[in-house]
């Protein structure tokens, strides 16, 4: 979707193409109320708002949106017969609809069983919103009866109404069960989506409910820093000031691809280490993947490797502002074990594989991936083993060459970043350097290494060094997964993490281990 956003004080508005998930933040008194009431009124038949902290209290206002909760309560509740009490709130009345429709539900299950139907008993929609609130909250469990909906938990043996649970579990509860009844296609505006939620499930909640409905666009309205940070494929609006007078907005579409005031803005009031990456916030497998995989960490790309080692340094140089203890993490490429223990030692994290498609290429995520889609995964990965280590076989020569290049613009950098004395001399060292750094002696060394790696078909030594764009694709591992292609290959990694099971546990296990981090490890660092 194609948004247009609200009148510019400076210039044309901006227009954000492709839209699924925008955050509108700003300080309060910044005019970003204002800001997303306008961005609703773009979308008089889409738009569908959710507030916990309006829909959990008893209220006489009244949603007048076109499909809200309150306004579908009003219309079915004229047409029911079945008996209820006074809905006095918003989740009162989501909650109605909820069991108004699950009795539906009964009564043409139980039509269809007089019929003689053969029929299997519904999953209903509250079956759905239950079963993903109980994930939220495990050690709670929901009873049926008489037409009401009761709680209890594993210390309560006495069950209790709705409106005796927590806040929290009463947001959760109305954020599942009213984005389930969004029109299709809608744009749903969030007020606040952080207020009773703790953020050791804000993310994850989130995740899960953008997942419930992939064909709705959310637009978040928050102050929250750690929120707006903590969104996968995010555009973020800062909202800086509102003119009354002429109706228009301060306010531009954050880039965290410099440094340090749209970092700064973004992380201050981060309680969680920084992790900075390479690439950019929208295009790159980075900025998806990371954030998934260090939860522990507000993930923040920055551009180029370059750009995250000064970052990191840079961020960590002033640890006594922010006392925020931050990492950057980059690509292996096709840096020597030298190379690769200096950044370390400078709070890099690197992998022991070449790059980024490389990591969605490990054993453990091939494995896992497989195993997901119900594949027999010892076969897929056996097959696509041999893939990946004869297409290396057939490019070994290049890659070894590719390597050379990469020591030599090293070993020159270094040789000549130093003093001499004049021209000559300069010169001098220059017409050695073929003989001192002999790259015909490297070429020969790296394709016995690498020999050596395909003839024992040793697999991690190969995603090691191999740097080739076209490894998901030419090694098929997304067919052999039961995936059409790359991209829905990557997309599955993407929503396992999300759904947070026991396969995203094998995945960031995977992935950690291949950066040299245990859980011990990010423990101790927290």
């Amino acid at each position: 979707m194609n948004i247009i956003l609200p009148k510019k004080l400076s210039g044309k508005p901006d227009v954000i193409n492709d839209a699924r998930r925008i955050t509108v933040i700003g300080a309060n008194g910044a005019g970003k109320t204002r800001f997303s009431a306008r961005l609703m009124e773009m979308f008089p038949h889409q738009a569908f708002k959710l507030s916990a902290l309006r829909a959990i209290f008893p209220t006489t206002s009244i949603n007048k949106l076109e499909g809200s909760i309150d306004m579908l309560y009003t219309e079915k509740s004229s047409m029911t017969h079945i008996v209820r009490g006074a809905a006095e709130s918003e989740l009162e009345r989501l909650i109605f609809l909820l069991m108004q429709d699950e009795f539906i539900d009964m009564l043409t299950y139980k039509a269809q069983l007089k019929n003689g139907q053969n029929v299997e008993m519904p999953h209903t929609r509250l079956d759905d919103v239950l079963n993903r609130w109980i994930e939220v909250f495990p050690q709670n469990r929901v009873l049926r009866l008489d037409g009401k909906l009761l709680f209890s938990n594993e210390s309560e043996d006495e069950p209790y109404s709705s409106q005796l649970l927590s806040n929290g579990e009463k947001t959760v509860l109305y954020y599942i069960g009213a984005v389930s009844y969004a029109m299709p296609n809608a744009v749903i505006f969030v007020d606040s989506p952080e207020v009773f939620l703790h953020h050791s499930i804000m993310q994850a909640l989130w995740n899960v409910i953008e997942e419930m409905r992939p064909d709705c666009t959310f637009i978040y309205n928050t102050h929250d820093i750690e929120f707006a940070s903590s969104r996968i494929d995010n555009v973020c609006v800062w909202v800086r000031g509102y003119d009354n007078a002429h109706e228009a907005w301060d306010y531009r579409i954050v880039s965290r691809s410099t440094f340090p005031d749209e970092i700064y803005f973004d992380i201050l009031g981060s309680r969680k280490p920084v992790l900075f990456i390479e690439g950019d916030e929208m295009h790159s497998i980075d900025s998806k993947l990371y954030p998934l995989i260090f939860t522990e960490y507000t993930v923040k790309p920055v551009g180029s490797c370059d750009k995250v080692i000064e970052v990191t340094r840079a961020f960590n140089d002033m640890q006594a502002f922010h006392h925020l203890d931050s990492h950057g993490l980059v690509d292996r490429d096709r840096r020597n074990e030298h190379e690769v223990a200096y950044l370390r030692q400078k709070k890099i994290f690197v992998p022991e594989v070449a790059e980024i498609e490389n990591i969605l290429m490990l054993e453990g995520v091939v494995r896992t991936v497989a195993r997901h889609f119900h594949r027999n995964e010892e076969r897929v990965f056996q097959r696509v083993k041999r893939a990946v280590i004869n297409m290396f076989r057939s490019m070994l020569k290049q890659q070894a060459l590719m390597h050379v290049r990469h020591s030599v613009k090293s070993s020159v950098e270094m040789r000549i970043d130093r003093k001499f004395q004049n021209i000559n001399a300069l010169e001098d060292h220059m017409m050695d350097l073929v003989h001192e750094i002999n790259p015909r002696g490297m070429y020969d060394d790296f394709c016995r290494l690498f020999h050596d790696y395909e003839q024992r078909e040793d697999y991690a030594a190969v995603l090691k060094v191999f740097n080739e764009k076209t490894i998901i694709n030419n090694s098929n591992v997304a067919t052999l997964c039961g995936l059409r292609n790359k991209e829905h290959y990557v997309k599955a990694i993407l929503t396992i993490l999300k759904e947070n099971g026991p396969d995203a546990d094998s995945i960031r296990r995977a992935v950690k281990e291949c950066f040299g981090i245990t859980d011990k490890a990010t423990s101790t660092e927290k």
